[in-house]
């Protein structure tokens, strides 16, 4: 049975949240996609929010590398979703749905007040690392605040290995460039190290 907390008074089932992360090309939408459309297939009310950044297939649909669908909420920021939606819709709500969570400022807050104070279920998908192997935005903040953390891994271009990071095959140095297998390629540690390399060489030049 879930927990119960109570909140101003009244009593609220307990929410929950659900972080899967890894490099680009691990599934990581694939696999959202499939818990949402679980919780739907359920009975349970659930919606998906994307990052309005991130244009590469379509504006209103979360879509995957091998061109999954689901349709979604495109917004700048987590925070404008409740008032975008309505507080009769949300709070119908049981699920929702983030990808490309690295890209909202607002997420940990947003997470924490759906999970905590609101009861919804939250399920996340996003880059942990960037290309460089830092943390990419406020994706790996949200572990201490997580019920599950999943971490896929891809499959390296170049060896056939688990790969683990992401290796940025463009001279641009911007954390923040939005692209596909034009841009970024899984890659194992091995192959990350030397592919960097190589990469590091090219933009010193430059």
């Amino acid at each position: 049975m879930a927990a119960s907390t109570s909140i101003n008074g009244g009593r609220c089932e307990a929410g929950e949240v659900h972080v899967i992360i890894g490099p680009m090309f691990a599934g990581k939408t694939t696999d959202l996609l499939r818990r949402i459309e679980s919780e739907s297939s359920s009975g349970r009310n659930v919606a998906m929010i994307k990052s309005s950044k991130d244009t590469r297939y379509a504006n209103d649909s979360v879509v995957t590398h091998d061109g999954l669908k689901f349709p979604c909420w495109s917004l700048p920021d987590l925070t404008s979703f409740h008032h975008k939606l309505g507080d009769d819709e949300y709070h119908k709500l049981d699920v929702i749905g983030i990808d490309e969570a690295q890209f909202f400022e607002d997420l940990y807050e947003f997470c924490c007040k759906a999970a905590d104070h609101d009861g919804k279920t939250v399920i996340v998908a996003g880059l942990d690392g960037d290309y460089l192997r830092r943390s990419f935005g406020s994706v790996l903040d949200l572990i201490p605040l997580a019920d599950t953390v999943t971490k896929l891994t891809a499959r390296c271009e170049l060896c056939g290995k688990r790969a683990f990071f992401t290796l940025r095959k463009t001279a641009e140095t911007q954390t923040e460039l939005i692209g596909g297998s034009d841009v970024y390629m899984p890659v194992c540690r091995q192959h990350y190290v030397s592919g960097q390399a190589v990469m590091e060489s090219t933009r010193n030049v430059l």
